[in-house]
């Protein structure tokens, strides 16, 4: 994927994801987005022990991810 597609997600995930994610003690990074439009995060700290995770991860931010930029298809953790 090009890089100002990457600097893009990555600010959504700094300005709107990240902050939420942190509120439940949790944190985000973003691992990479490959050709086909799937983007790999890395959960951690309360998030990665969470059952809920996988809700996180697509209910919400894929969700956000895929409203943002028609060329993200999906999210999965790294």
């Amino acid at each position: 994927m090009n890089a100002d597609l990457i600097h893009r997600v990555q600010e959504v995930i700094d300005a709107e994801i990240k902050p939420m994610i942190e509120r439940d003690g949790g944190s985000i990074e973003l691992v990479s987005i490959d050709e086909q439009g799937v983007v790999r995060v890395r959960l951690s700290g309360a998030c990665s022990k969470c059952s809920a995770s996988s809700i996180t991860l697509h209910g919400g931010i894929e969700r956000i991810l895929r409203k943002r930029f028609p060329e993200i298809h999906s999210a999965a953790l790294a």
